[in-house]
């Protein structure tokens, strides 16, 4: 989908369909709002959040929205996703459904959650 080299997830958005923007900007409002502190980086060639190790990336497709909140993340969301494709560390959101933004955002909450626990716990 991306042509010119991806450095911002503004570049990722403005590089990707203009029927599909719209959608990528929603999602990335929603995980900043629920990880304000959250870093806004580019890994693996799609937008990705990092706060104390990677929280989630999201990505744009033909026909979806590829979210990946880590193993973790979709286990703990299973009976709310299972209206959608989803493998051990993704989940499908569909162009022509209504993007879950409430779920995305406690997704993203539950990974801060963890991602701070986890470095409490290494201390």
């Amino acid at each position: 989908m991306q042509k010119k080299e991806i450095k911002t997830v503004e570049d990722y958005i403005t590089g990707s369909p203009s029927n599909t923007q719209r959608l990528l900007r929603k999602v990335r409002a929603t995980i900043q709002e629920a990880a304000p502190e959250a870093e806004e980086v580019i890994s693996y060639g799609m937008p990705a959040y990092k706060l104390n190790g990677i929280l989630v990336y999201f990505a744009a497709y033909k026909n979806h929205i590829g979210f990946y909140p880590t193993p973790k993340g979709i286990e703990a969301f299973k009976p709310e996703l299972a209206s959608y494709q989803w493998a051990k560390g993704s989940v499908q959101f569909p162009l022509d459904k209504p993007m879950p933004l409430k779920l995305i955002k406690r997704i993203v909450r539950f990974r801060v959650r963890e991602n701070l626990s986890k470095s409490k716990s290494k201390k």
